[in-house]
Parts: C-alpha cells; sequence; structure tokens
C-alpha cells in the first residue's frame, strides 16, 4: 500500500486536472474519492459546496492526490516528479519509449513553461523538464536499456538556498519511517556537504533529493504536499512531534518541517471519518488531527 502521497493543491479545478492526466499520462486514470459537504461550509469555501474535495490520479499504480481548494497556494518547482520512461516496459522498445514521452511533452509544454528542453544530457539520452499549464513540474527521463529498475514515478526534493539541506533532510526522513534507506548518493563536486542527486526510499517508495543552491527563487510551498496516512494516533503523534516546526503553518493535519516541506499527517481512514455528522466542521478547528474528536 502506497502509505505517503504526493497532494496537489487545485483551484477549484481539481475535476479538470485530473482529466487532464488520466488523458496524458501513460495507465493513468482519475476518481473522484471525496466531496465538500452541501451546508455548513465556511465562507471561503461555499462556492465549492457539492464539488469534489479529492480527486486520485492513478499513474502505473502511482497515486497523485488532487485536492479542491481556492487560490490561495501553487506548487513550485522545489516538489517536482520524475517519469521514467523504461524501453523494457514498452512492446516497441525503445522507439515506443521515445513516442510515449514525445506525446506527454507535448502536452505539458502547451501552455505550460519548459525549464530544460527535451533533449540529451549527462545523465540521461533523453530528458526535459517542464512546468504544465496547471503549475505542476515534471521531469522526464528515458531509462537507459538494462538499467535498474525504477518506479514510473519519483516525487524529487529540491533544496534551495545557501545552507545544504537534501543530506540532513534525508537522514531525518529515512529515520522516521520502516523500509527506509538512502540509495544512490552523487556529492555536488566543489561543496562540500551539498548533493547533485540522491535517491532514498520512505516506506518502500522511492524518492529523490537535490541540493539547488542559492540560485532559485522558489522554495517548497503547501501547493504540493506530503500526505501520510496513519494507522491510528499514536503514529500520528510520532510524525507530528518529529516533523512540526512553523506552528502558524498547523491546520487540520498540515504541517512544515523544518526544511520547508509541507506534510499532510492523517489517519489512514481519513475519508471515512469524514463522513460523521459535523465531522468536516470539526476538522477545519483543529491543528493536528485527533482521531477521537472526529
Amino acid at each position: 500500500m502506497q502509505r505517503i502521497v504526493p497532494n496537489v493543491w487545485c483551484h477549484g479545478n481539481a475535476g479538470d486536472v485530473g482529466s487532464f492526466y488520466a488523458d496524458v499520462l501513460p495507465e493513468a486514470s482519475m476518481e473522484v474519492v471525496a466531496s465538500y459537504p452541501e451546508d455548513d461550509l465556511p465562507d471561503f469555501q461555499r462556492d465549492l459546496a457539492g464539488q469534489p474535495l479529492v480527486v486520485d490520479v492513478s499513474v502505473g499504480g502511482y497515486r497523485i492526490r488532487l485536492i479542491n481548494a481556492g487560490d490561495e497556494f501553487r506548487p513550485t518547482p522545489a516538489l517536482s516528479f520524475i517519469l521514467n520512461f523504461d524501453p523494457a516496459l514498452f512492446d516497441g522498445g525503445i522507439d515506443e519509449a521515445r513516442g510515449g514521452m514525445a506525446a506527454v511533452w507535448e502536452a505539458f509544454a502547451a501552455g505550460g513553461k519548459v525549464r530544460m528542453a527535451l533533449g540529451e544530457y549527462p545523465h540521461s539520452k533523453l530528458y526535459g523538464w517542464v512546468e504544465d499549464k496547471f503549475g505542476v513540474n515534471w521531469q522526464l527521463m528515458l531509462a537507459a536499456p538494462g538499467a535498474e529498475r525504477r518506479p514510473a514515478v519519483i516525487p524529487q526534493l529540491l533544496f534551495t538556498g545557501a545552507a545544504a539541506q537534501a543530506q540532513h533532510a534525508m537522514d531525518l526522513y529515512t529515520g522516521l519511517f520502516p523500509e527506509s534507506g538512502p540509495g544512490m548518493i552523487v556529492p555536488k563536486p566543489g561543496e562540500a556537504g551539498a548533493l547533485l542527486f540522491a535517491e532514498f526510499t520512505l516506506a518502500g517508495q522511492w524518492f529523490s533529493a537535490m541540493d539547488g543552491g542559492p540560485v532559485h527563487d522558489f522554495t517548497f510551498s503547501p501547493g504540493l504536499s506530503l500526505q501520510v496516512d496513519c494507522a491510528d494516533q499514536e503514529a500520528i503523534e510520532t510524525l507530528w512531534a518529529a516533523l512540526s516546526s512553523v506552528p502558524e503553518a498547523e491546520q487540520c493535519g498540515w504541517l512544515v518541517d523544518r526544511f520547508g516541506v509541507s506534510w499532510q499527517i492523517v489517519p489512514q481512514d481519513m475519508g471515512e471519518l469524514l463522513q460523521h455528522p459535523g465531522a468536516y466542521q470539526r476538522m477545519l478547528a483543529m491543528k493536528k488531527i485527533v482521531v477521537a474528536e472526529l
């Protein structure tokens, strides 16, 4: 089971975003899994009454969650998705993999922003970085024939600022989850402690990290957060105590850690709990989620 689920903040259009990804991405589908109540919403959410609240997109079995909300936050390139196109998974081999990449690239670039043009780079025979029209960043990569098999989707954390943070973040995160640990690590030449690229696992899921340095004008945002499904209140308490570092950011299970990454620490049966009369309204008044009070 996928315990950590990336969440994308959408501006009242999660259904449209989900349909777009389901049409564009390989082996993808979308499903509305929760809707806003019809009544008793706060003023800032009344326009969303009855509309989808949560839309899940599955990409090759990997789940990305879309949250329908206002225009308070946008995703940034600090948290992006690596899309791996492995020729071994295509009947037509490398030619079909390249064709699939080209089709996804064209769809994402239309109305979006190209950050690194699709082409050959030292780390890949075919690679490109693009921000789609909804502000979500994707890195498309053609896997080398015979290379170690990687998941179709890998979230990447890009730590910006003068201080190197990727290694410190990996050390913290991998100590919090079972089935976690470092993978390939490539130091950044000439920068002590900085990482050019690294892979690691959390709860059996692949992630990537790198230090971007002070040249970037963005950092992490609640526009793209990491949701952790917890089995019980004890698990919520443990993660909350280890991660939450910005008290003013705590709301409805959301927190911001010492590196600026936004997390949602929630019970794994959150959808069922919110079906209880008045549970949604009680959740809005919470910071850390207290299951017994839902």
